[in-house]
């Protein structure tokens, strides 16, 4: 079966589209990456009066929307450089990202990034190419394509937690059938404790063949395996608001509406002074990530039933759900207004090879870093963490834990999505990590996830 998931990748200035009816995305058998490569940020050369920025769009007016950030402000927006401060980095931890194909350059994109970052190399990097893979053609789209995702997700797993080490998986081809046998090599062998995944295809379109509900089961058994093996699995939650490229009602996502992952949806974080970003700043705020370079994910599952975890959520959420699980879980920056910089060696050589990056592919590694310091906090693998996320939900603890994201929606391209409220939503989930976090996800110890 040739059917293929898309990177979750969003870039700036140009986007492509499937023209796909909705009738036709139920039947689609292939999709493209999303990402189209978008202007190139050229390092400063006089960061006078900030040193911590290298990048003009990293002190840029929010009015512009051309700002973006460096690791030095998402750290401090998240809560994250006061862990590493005190010496939670994910020393210990490895973070298994899966990718198809791989990238020729990304050994030295992560060098150059650590370089002009000031971040140390990891404890170790290593790519593993599946069998059957075929040598890089830098005039495949596809494989381009999918060397953004690649530099995205490594680079910034490492920036969030810079004492992991790092293992990617890259799948012979993005066909559902390869990067399945990429997931489950990584999952039978336990290559790390931590799962990072930035595809996605149509829930729709899966379920409506046996050939693809075949599919759906198979990933399900593997996830329930990484389960069993402490392992915690984020995944992006999408880039089309609650649709798919080219449908004109709402289609829920795969991975993303599994009950066995936890799903990480889209923001737009303004960091820096309450009028331009700047990485020596505050956290200003947070909306749904709704820009023109695309929308949070989120929705209902049309294949799984409400899970245990989200059974105590308020009864008017659940009379939305109607007895299916809902999506995302949790949420963090994803705009490609406010995006961040990454180094993408196979698009330009260096000193040029800088981009600004968003989409929920930004989101799924960064919370894998995060899962990765929890567990260096907890001294033991957590495993998947939504039971103990909805947990302090419940209680109320979350409030002062994560960003609760209360404005905006992911409304996109004329399809009606979801509205950010107080609490959980089909918008952002619980939210945005906040400081604290870590420490509490890691006390509220709980071998019982389902």
């Amino acid at each position: 079966m040739q059917s293929k998931f898309s990177p979750r990748t969003s870039l700036l200035l140009m986007l492509v589209f499937l023209t796909l009816t909705a009738t036709n995305l139920a039947n689609a058998q292939t999709y493209s990456p999303s990402s189209v490569l978008a202007a190139q940020v050229e390092v400063m050369t006089d960061v006078a009066p900030d040193a911590t920025a290298h990048f003009a769009c990293e002190l840029r007016a929010f009015s512009t929307n051309g700002f973006c950030y460096g690791p030095a402000a998402i750290r401090a927006a998240y809560g994250v450089d006061s862990l590493i401060n005190a010496g939670f980095d994910g020393t210990g931890q490895t973070i298994v990202i899966i990718d198809a194909f791989g990238s020729p350059t990304i050994d030295a994109d992560l060098a150059d990034f650590d370089t002009l970052f000031g971040i140390p190399a990891p404890p170790s990097f290593q790519q593993i190419h599946m069998p059957g893979s075929v040598p890089f053609d830098p005039t495949n789209a596809d494989q381009l394509g999918w060397t953004e995702e690649i530099a995205l997700d490594v680079q910034w797993a490492h920036a969030i937690a810079p004492g992991a080490s790092i293992i990617l998986v890259a799948a012979a081809s993005d066909s559902f059938d390869d990067i399945l046998a990429a997931q489950n090599y990584a999952v039978n062998n336990r290559l790390g404790s931590i799962l990072s995944e930035s595809f996605g295809a149509s829930e729709l379109g899966l379920n409506a063949s046996p050939d693809g509900q075949a599919i759906i089961a198979a990933n399900e058994a593997s996830y329930k395996r990484a389960g069993s093996n402490k392992m915690g699995t984020f995944v992006s939650a999408g880039d089309d608001g609650a649709t798919a490229r080219g449908a004109t009602i709402r289609v829920p996502q795969y991975p993303a509406a599994s009950s066995l992952v936890t799903t990480v949806g889209g923001t737009n974080l303004f960091f820096g002074t309450p009028v331009a970003a700047n990485p020596n700043g505050t956290y200003q705020g947070e909306v749904v990530w709704n820009d023109p370079g695309g929308a949070g994910g989120g929705g209902i599952s049309s294949v799984f039933a409400l899970p245990n975890f989200q059974q105590h959520l308020p009864k008017a959420t659940l009379a939305t759900l109607g007895g299916h699980r809902g999506y995302p879980d949790i949420a963090y920056n994803a705009g490609t207004v406010g995006g961040v910089i990454v180094h993408i060696g196979t698009i330009a050589p260096s000193p040029n090879s800088f981009f600004l990056i968003g989409g929920t592919s930004a989101g799924a590694p960064q919370w894998s870093a995060i899962g990765a310091i929890a567990n260096q906090f907890a001294g033991h693998s957590l495993g998947l963490l939504n039971k103990r996320i909805y947990q302090l939900g419940r209680t109320g603890a979350l409030n002062t834990l994560l960003h609760d994201i209360t404005i905006g929606n992911n409304n996109f391209r004329g399809v009606t999505g979801f509205s950010a409220a107080p609490g959980w939503d089909l918008a952002t989930g619980w939210g945005t990590p906040n400081t604290n976090f870590v420490q509490a996800i890691a006390a509220d110890d709980d071998d019982n996830d389902d």
